[in-house]
Order: C-alpha cells, then structure tokens, then sequence
C-alpha cells in the first residue's frame, strides 16, 4: 500500500517558479515509476512528467519540456516536480501518481494522491 500527499501548490504569477512535492508512505515506493497529472477546469486530467523508479528516466508532455524537472529521493518517498516560467495554461490541479508499468493509463496506475492546486495569474 502507497499513499500520496502532494504539497507546494499556490498562486503565483506568470514567469514565476513552484515546486511541488509529493510525499509517499510505504516501503514499496522506490519500486513504483512515478508520474505527475494535472486537471484543468472542464478538461481531461492530462500527463505532465514522469520518471524511473530507478531516476535514471525521464519524460514530458510537450508542453512543459524545458520548463518543469521531474526528480525524486528514494530514501526520502518524495517525487518532485520544479516548474519554472510557469504560463496561466499550466493552471490547473497537479496529482502524482504511482504506477509499476511505464504506461501511465488510468487502469495501470495504482495510486493518486489528492491533489494540489496552482494558479497562474497572467
């Protein structure tokens, strides 16, 4: 069993950096790939960045390739995800998530955390 708590949310202006964080209970995390999602207001929730349960992989959406960093601390049960020049699109709820594949659908992944909210003002 894995539980999820992200952190580090807020409001901020466009330009400006935030970094997430998402804390994991349970001696399984450093097994599980992670993954950062977001949701904004009337769409789809949406993969932003993953990595390796190893950290030696990662991967990002398009769309943030070049701004956000994915990282973690195994010893630690943290997954990071520091997003700089952040746009008022990037608004919206930022989930983790943990799964053992490298797939990332909704019928692989085994947990999500709650959620944390950012806010780009423009």
């Amino acid at each position: 069993q894995v539980q999820l708590v992200e952190s580090g949310g807020g409001l901020v202006q466009a330009g400006a950096s935030l970094r997430l964080s998402c804390a994991a209970s349970g001696r399984t995390f450093s097994n599980y790939n992670m993954a950062w999602f977001r949701q904004a207001p009337g769409k789809e929730r949406e993969f932003v960045a993953a990595i390796r349960w190893s950290g030696g992989i990662t991967q990002y959406a398009a769309s943030v390739k070049g701004r956000f960093t994915i990282s973690r601390e195994n010893a630690e049960g943290t997954v990071y995800l520091q997003m700089n020049s952040l746009k008022p699109e990037d608004t919206a709820v930022y989930y983790c998530a943990a799964d053992p594949t490298w797939t990332f659908t909704a019928a692989s992944i085994d947990y999500w955390g709650q959620g944390t909210q950012v806010t780009v003002s423009s």
